[in-house]
């Protein structure tokens, strides 16, 4: 029998331990405790969802014994272990966000037509043993108090077991397969109404961590490592409304914001920078939002900055009227890059070229894409086919992000001197709908103006 880890690394303590091991001791440690009287919770909402999402797979994989496992705690260093976040295809079959059990696993057991489906995870450990208190990997006194299989089954509206009965197979499928890993990936694709919600809320949580963020900018301007103040005031509305951030934040103040993925943070915050942030709150049902402002640390934009960002939000402005059903999702970037390629055309940065030459030269300043989808993971569906993806065509409940951007290095000789270390993005998550499209962040401050005033209300 081959039972699933919990934890990526086995550690031993023994060298220290101080648990007491006599028997008089496990005698009287396991004893007199009151009854578990947790009553069964109601079915959680996404349940009615997952029954759906299961029966979607199974049809792909009839005959096959499917194992999605949720995967083991990751080790930080020696005998600490990062907080634990299960495999987002697993969450999303199952339902279990930030509460999912480490190691646990979502059995798919071919039948002649379908597949019966069961949850196995570390249940709740009796007070008759000494898991309990001389564990700490997963003892209750270490690591909080589990569910039982009962608690479980009544919440998720699946079959349970224990995790110490599995066994694994050399026929299993799991996703280390890459048609496996490709169809959960493919599933979430189109969000069903429950996905569309969570996504609604993350994008609201994040506006409240944005506005803290800008209330902290005082602080921040007063400290050499600004730039972690915004990340620090951020991180805690996250926790506070959520599971936490979604990604690494983006606090890349002046010319740091030229750097894509700039998550060091330990720079200024300097009145009359920019302040670029790319941050997202995760809920615990484990859905992020992803969404970027620029904003004028000072409350005013420069003349130049204003420039930049003005092009910016044309160009996202013209990447939103694309969306509806039936456009191909690459569309949406071609129509940002046509704004970006006439503005830094106009701005006399690119080239002298003939007809014959097609260089995208005005990609320097825009190196990344404009839109990914975004659901359970920042960059959700990232193991679709192409031709489901990039070449795929939109339909009604596809979610994803629309954040064209303007980067202007530091060292870039082919921009004029006021122009460089300038980085402006404008990012926003957007759904399809029957006739078109909705802005799930439409309402967080967009234009020049209106994130001046943003900035001008909140700043204390």
């Amino acid at each position: 029998m081959s039972r699933a880890k919990t934890h990526e690394a086995e550690v031993t303590n023994e060298n220290r331990s101080t648990t007491p091991n006599t028997e008089n001791f496990k005698k009287y440690i396991g004893s007199q405790w009151a009854d578990d009287e947790r009553p069964l919770p109601q079915p959680r909402v996404a349940s009615s969802y997952t029954v759906a999402r299961r029966a979607k797979l199974s049809k792909q994989f009839l005959g096959k014994r499917l194992v999605i496992a949720a995967g083991a705690s990751k080790q930080r260093s020696n005998d600490t272990f990062y907080l634990f976040r299960a495999h987002s295809a697993f969450s999303h079959l199952t339902g279990w966000g930030s509460d999912a059990q480490p190691g646990s696993i979502l059995l798919f057991e071919p039948t002649s037509d379908s597949h019966n489906v069961t949850l196995f995870f570390t249940e709740s450990a009796g007070r008759d043993t000494d898991e309990f208190y001389a564990n700490p990997a997963v003892g209750e006194f270490w690591t909080g108090q589990r569910p039982s299989l009962e608690q479980v089954a009544s919440d998720l509206q699946v079959e349970t077991r224990s995790l110490s009965e599995f066994e694994a197979s050399e026929h299993d499928v799991t996703l280390s397969d890459e048609d496996l890993a490709r169809a959960v990936s493919e599933l979430r694709l189109v969000k069903d109404n429950f996905e569309i919600e969570e996504l609604r809320k993350a994008v609201l949580a994040t506006e409240r961590g944005f506005e803290e963020v800008i209330g902290s900018l005082n602080k921040a301007t007063s400290h050499t490592r600004g730039e972690r103040v915004i990340e620090g005031a951020f991180s805690m509305r996250a926790r506070l409304d959520g599971n936490g951030v979604g990604y690494d934040t983006i606090a890349a103040s002046g010319a740091h914001a030229c750097t894509l993925h700039w998550i060091k943070n330990d720079g200024p915050v300097l009145e009359g920078d920019l302040l670029l942030l790319d941050a997202g709150v995760e809920l615990d049902s484990l859905y992020t939002a992803d969404i970027t402002r620029t904003i004028p640390v000072s409350g005013e934009f420069t003349p130049v900055q204003r420039k930049v960002y003005e092009a910016v939000l044309e160009a996202a402005d013209e990447a939103h009227k694309v969306v509806r059903p039936g456009v191909k999702f690459r569309e949406i970037h071609e129509a940002a890059m046509s704004v970006i390629k006439s503005k830094t055309g106009d701005w006399g940065f690119l080239p002298e070229t003939t007809a014959e030459d097609d260089t995208p030269y005005h990609r320097r300043y825009m190196v990344h894409g404009t839109s990914h989808h975004l659901g359970l993971d920042v960059h959700d569906c990232a193991q679709a086919k192409r031709e489901l993806y990039m070449d795929g065509v939109l339909k009604p409940g596809m979610v994803f992000t629309i954040e064209p951007g303007l980067y202007f290095q530091p060292d870039d000789l082919t921009v004029p001197k006021e122009f460089r270390g300038i980085g402006v993005r404008i990012e926003d998550n957007v759904v399809v709908t029957e006739n078109g499209y909705k802005s799930l962040s439409a309402h967080i401050p967009r234009t020049a103006d209106d994130v001046e005033a943003w900035v001008k209300k909140f700043r204390i």
